[in-house]
């Protein structure tokens, strides 16, 4: 059975329009790309991920005043996320970004985010009664992008942890979102070493690292660092905690569109620590941290056969599906997180 109260899962960071190229047409000599509104943002979708899944998702942020802005409120309320802590700015518009989709589903991304609502989102609007030893806040590194905003975060994450609660930060790096074209590898880092647990990609991973991966690993974790999630695309999940490294092989499927694929994994690892007692002990233990890490993996799987990345994120019905369909044993998962509703 599940614990209860369910730690509440905070994400914080920004909320914007995914313009989705979806199809073309022609008109004369000219072929016209097709775009379709989706609403997105790394922190935003992951809300929605934990939401779907039963969880207590709470999204803080900040869009415009304007329709893509209540269109955002709206989606996420609309897939159970509690919104009472998105503020719409008076005059700055809402982020868009236009996604590109290759043959295999890959994505490239153009952003108009240039003092967009998001960003300027402020110390002054933090509250640390948002927290409690009962929560998780969830960050992203596309909130560290510009001077103001990266002040915000880490102001966020300390509040976070003054009140004592659990810190995941998804690096997620879009290097074309920073000024020089590449992300500033000592501002991400500065986060990524006060989070408890902390996902990259392996290209990210790479990056941060300065190609040095298995030295930087052991400096995150010598500084507090409780558990360092690596993942490759298709291929093994790699984990590394003080004690245990291991990896978990993702479900194979056919990928149509990636957007919410790292999202949707890291969503619902988040919602699988709120509804374990004593969550940053237990990711240590590899006997509890690997069903949480398997469970995970099935959630990325199922959110990239899908277009989009709300819509596409699973239910814990269509999980549990996934997982009896992979040959896993039903009872182990709902010993964790009970029976779908």
């Amino acid at each position: 059975m599940k614990p209860n109260p369910m730690k509440a899962v905070i994400c914080f960071g920004e909320a914007l329009i995914d313009f989705l190229n979806f199809n073309q047409s022609q008109q004369g000599p000219l072929t016209l790309p097709e775009f379709r509104q989706y609403p997105g943002g790394a922190p935003a979708n992951a809300a929605v991920a934990v939401a779907k899944l039963g969880g207590n998702a709470r999204f803080v942020g900040q869009v415009g005043q304007d329709a893509f802005g209540d269109f955002l409120i709206q989606a996420m309320a609309a897939y159970g996320v509690d919104t009472s802590l998105v503020f719409q700015h008076a005059s700055a518009r809402t982020a868009l970004a236009f996604v590109m989709l290759d043959e295999q589903g890959e994505r490239s991304f153009s952003f108009y985010r240039d003092q967009t609502a998001d960003v300027l989102f402020n110390q002054q609007q933090c509250d640390p009664d948002w927290f409690d030893n009962n929560s998780i806040l969830h960050l992203c590194s596309n909130t560290l992008t510009t001077e103001a905003i990266a002040d915000c975060s880490e102001h966020l994450l300390r509040l976070a942890k003054q009140q004592g609660a659990l810190v995941s930060f998804d690096v997620n790096l879009r290097h074309n979102l920073w000024p020089e074209g590449e992300a500033d590898r000592e501002s991400v880092n500065k986060l990524v070493y006060q989070a408890d647990v902390v996902k990259f990609s392996k290209e990210e991973l790479d990056y941060l690292s300065a190609g040095d991966s298995p030295t930087y690993i052991r400096h995150c974790l010598q500084q507090g660092c409780r558990l360092l999630l690596a993942t490759d695309g298709a291929n093994s999940i790699h984990y590394h905690t003080a004690t245990h490294q291991g990896e978990i092989q993702p479900p194979q499927v056919k990928a149509v569109d990636t957007t919410a694929g790292g999202d949707a994994f890291i969503g619902g690892f988040l919602y699988a620590l709120s509804v374990i007692d004593n969550a940053g002990a237990q990711i240590g233990r590899p006997e509890t941290l690997e069903p949480l890490l398997i469970f995970a993996s099935h959630c990325g799987a199922h959110a990239v056969t899908l277009p989009g990345a709300f819509p596409a994120l699973p239910t814990l019905t269509t999980v549990f599906q996934a997982l009896a369909e992979q040959g896993h044993q039903p009872e182990q998962f709902r010993t964790i997180f009970g029976s779908p509703e």
